[in-house]
Protein backbone atom coordinates (compact mmCIF):
# COMPACT_ATOMS: atom_id res chain seq x y z
CA UNK A 1 0.00 0.00 0.00
CA UNK A 2 2.95 2.34 0.55
CA UNK A 3 5.53 3.47 -1.96
CA UNK A 4 9.04 3.94 -0.71
CA UNK A 5 11.76 5.78 -2.60
CA UNK A 6 15.24 4.85 -1.40
CA UNK A 7 17.75 7.50 -0.46
CA UNK A 8 20.76 7.38 -2.77
CA UNK A 9 24.16 9.01 -2.57
CA UNK A 10 25.50 10.01 -5.95
CA UNK A 11 29.10 10.67 -4.90
CA UNK A 12 32.26 9.02 -6.24
CA UNK A 13 33.89 8.41 -2.87
CA UNK A 14 35.41 5.01 -2.23
CA UNK A 15 33.32 2.93 0.22
CA UNK A 16 33.94 -0.60 1.45
CA UNK A 17 35.77 -2.19 -1.48
CA UNK A 18 33.75 -0.58 -4.30
CA UNK A 19 35.90 0.88 -7.00
CA UNK A 20 35.37 4.25 -8.62
CA UNK A 21 33.97 2.85 -11.86
CA UNK A 22 31.27 0.70 -10.21
CA UNK A 23 30.26 3.57 -7.96
CA UNK A 24 30.05 5.99 -10.91
CA UNK A 25 28.13 3.43 -13.01
CA UNK A 26 25.62 2.73 -10.22
CA UNK A 27 25.07 6.39 -9.35
CA UNK A 28 24.58 7.25 -13.04
CA UNK A 29 21.93 4.62 -13.73
CA UNK A 30 20.24 4.91 -10.32
CA UNK A 31 19.73 8.63 -10.80
CA UNK A 32 16.07 9.74 -10.67
CA UNK A 33 16.35 10.96 -14.27
CA UNK A 34 16.38 7.31 -15.41
CA UNK A 35 13.75 6.18 -12.91
CA UNK A 36 10.84 4.23 -14.48
CA UNK A 37 8.34 6.47 -12.68
CA UNK A 38 9.61 9.44 -14.71
CA UNK A 39 8.86 7.67 -17.97
CA UNK A 40 5.60 5.90 -17.12
CA UNK A 41 3.99 8.18 -14.55
CA UNK A 42 2.48 5.05 -13.01
CA UNK A 43 1.27 6.47 -9.70
CA UNK A 44 -0.03 9.43 -7.74
CA UNK A 45 0.24 10.49 -4.10
CA UNK A 46 -2.51 9.62 -1.62
CA UNK A 47 -3.18 10.57 2.01
CA UNK A 48 -5.46 8.34 4.12
CA UNK A 49 -7.01 9.44 7.40
CA UNK A 50 -9.25 7.59 9.83
CA UNK A 51 -11.86 9.32 11.97
CA UNK A 52 -14.34 7.79 14.38
CA UNK A 53 -17.04 7.63 11.66
CA UNK A 54 -15.17 7.30 8.37
CA UNK A 55 -12.03 6.94 6.32
CA UNK A 56 -10.98 9.94 4.25
CA UNK A 57 -8.75 9.58 1.22
CA UNK A 58 -7.19 12.53 -0.58
CA UNK A 59 -5.47 11.87 -3.90
CA UNK A 60 -3.39 14.43 -5.78
CA UNK A 61 -4.38 14.42 -9.45
CA UNK A 62 -3.21 17.78 -10.81
CA UNK A 63 -3.91 18.41 -14.48
CA UNK A 64 -6.42 15.55 -14.72
CA UNK A 65 -9.98 16.55 -15.65
CA UNK A 66 -12.81 15.24 -13.47
CA UNK A 67 -14.26 13.31 -16.43
CA UNK A 68 -11.04 11.25 -16.69
CA UNK A 69 -11.22 9.96 -13.08
CA UNK A 70 -12.94 6.75 -12.02
CA UNK A 71 -13.57 5.55 -8.45
CA UNK A 72 -14.84 2.01 -7.82
CA UNK A 73 -15.43 -0.05 -4.69
CA UNK A 74 -15.64 -3.82 -5.16
CA UNK A 75 -14.86 -6.76 -2.84
CA UNK A 76 -13.47 -4.40 -0.17
CA UNK A 77 -11.06 -2.77 -2.65
CA UNK A 78 -11.29 0.92 -3.45
CA UNK A 79 -9.74 1.58 -6.86
CA UNK A 80 -8.91 5.05 -8.13
CA UNK A 81 -7.96 5.32 -11.78
CA UNK A 82 -7.29 8.35 -13.93
CA UNK A 83 -6.15 9.15 -17.43
CA UNK A 84 -4.08 12.16 -18.36
CA UNK A 85 -3.51 13.24 -21.93
CA UNK A 86 -1.04 15.99 -22.74
CA UNK A 87 -1.35 16.34 -26.50
CA UNK A 88 0.92 19.37 -26.92
CA UNK A 89 3.37 18.62 -29.71
CA UNK A 90 6.05 21.15 -30.56
CA UNK A 91 8.66 19.64 -32.85
CA UNK A 92 10.62 22.91 -33.16
CA UNK A 93 12.03 22.82 -29.63
CA UNK A 94 14.76 20.48 -28.44
CA UNK A 95 13.62 19.12 -25.10
CA UNK A 96 16.32 17.94 -22.73
CA UNK A 97 13.75 16.44 -20.37
CA UNK A 98 10.02 16.16 -20.86
CA UNK A 99 7.99 15.17 -17.79
CA UNK A 100 4.47 15.99 -18.97
CA UNK A 101 2.99 13.15 -20.97
CA UNK A 102 0.13 10.77 -21.53
CA UNK A 103 -0.43 8.24 -18.80
CA UNK A 104 -2.91 6.05 -17.01
CA UNK A 105 -2.78 5.89 -13.25
CA UNK A 106 -4.37 3.29 -10.98
CA UNK A 107 -4.13 2.54 -7.27
CA UNK A 108 -6.12 0.12 -5.14
CA UNK A 109 -6.60 0.01 -1.38
CA UNK A 110 -8.09 -2.75 0.78
CA UNK A 111 -10.66 -1.11 3.08
CA UNK A 112 -13.35 -3.08 4.88
CA UNK A 113 -16.13 -2.08 7.32
CA UNK A 114 -17.53 0.37 4.73
CA UNK A 115 -21.13 1.34 3.98
CA UNK A 116 -21.00 1.07 0.18
CA UNK A 117 -24.14 3.18 -0.26
CA UNK A 118 -22.61 6.14 1.64
CA UNK A 119 -19.35 6.57 -0.32
CA UNK A 120 -18.96 10.18 -1.44
CA UNK A 121 -16.31 11.71 -3.69
CA UNK A 122 -15.57 15.25 -4.77
CA UNK A 123 -12.86 16.75 -6.96
CA UNK A 124 -11.60 20.29 -6.46
CA UNK A 125 -8.36 22.05 -7.44
CA UNK A 126 -6.63 18.83 -8.52
CA UNK A 127 -7.41 16.95 -5.30
CA UNK A 128 -9.85 14.03 -5.21
CA UNK A 129 -11.40 13.55 -1.77
CA UNK A 130 -13.25 10.31 -1.00
CA UNK A 131 -15.26 9.87 2.20
CA UNK A 132 -15.99 6.26 3.15
CA UNK A 133 -18.49 5.93 6.02
CA UNK A 134 -17.86 3.04 8.42
CA UNK A 135 -20.50 0.41 9.14
CA UNK A 136 -19.30 -0.13 12.73
CA UNK A 137 -18.45 3.25 14.22
CA UNK A 138 -15.31 3.77 16.30
CA UNK A 139 -11.71 2.80 15.91
CA UNK A 140 -10.79 -0.80 15.32
CA UNK A 141 -9.34 -2.63 18.28
CA UNK A 142 -5.58 -2.21 18.24
CA UNK A 143 -2.85 -3.51 20.47
CA UNK A 144 0.60 -1.99 20.75
CA UNK A 145 3.36 -4.57 20.52
CA UNK A 146 6.59 -3.82 22.36
CA UNK A 147 9.80 -4.39 20.44
CA UNK A 148 12.50 -6.21 22.44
Amino acid sequence: MFEMIPFRRNGLSRRGGEDYFNNFFNSFFNNDFFSPAVFTGSSFKVDMKETEDSYIIEADLPGVPKEAISVEYENNYLTISAKREDTIEDKKDNYLRKERHYGQFKRSFYIDNIDEDQIKARFKDGVLEINLQKLNKGFEKRKRIDIQ
